[in-house]
């Protein structure tokens, strides 16, 4: 059963995702606590966490050892950063708790980066 969980790309994308899911958000959750605008806090959590992801999801899921996607893989963090602000922006503004928008952002998210890595930066990797 291992096999065929650890087989599947995007069931090793999501275990991968997982942890890089709790360690972007962990930062993000952080630096909300320590007071920065939630803004900031997303933007150097994604920061933080896409040198940490690069690795992980480039080795892991997509079998990619190449250093050189780097700036592609910079460009997809970049718009999933745009539509994080502007769903917590839009969350905020409905007067939900950015701690709970940014959770409840999470699956949406990571459906986002898998598609974008998937098709721009790991396309035709196994």
């Amino acid at each position: 059963m291992l096999t065929i969980f650890w087989d599947n790309r995007f069931l090793r994308f999501l275990l991968v995702g997982a942890l890089n899911t709790a360690f972007g958000y962990s930062v993000f959750a952080l630096f909300i606590y320590a007071g920065l605008h939630y803004s900031l806090a997303a933007f150097l959590g994604t920061a933080v966490g896409v040198m940490f992801n690069f690795k992980s999801t480039g080795r892991i899921v997509f079998g990619n050892r190449d250093d050189r996607r780097i700036f592609r893989f910079v460009a997809v963090y970049g718009v999933v950063y745009l539509v994080n602000v502007l769903a917590l922006k839009l969350l905020a503004a409905a007067g939900m708790n950015l701690y709970a928008a940014g959770a409840v952002l999470l699956l949406p998210l990571a459906a986002l980066s898998f598609f974008l890595n998937k098709t721009l930066v790991f396309q035709g990797e196994r």
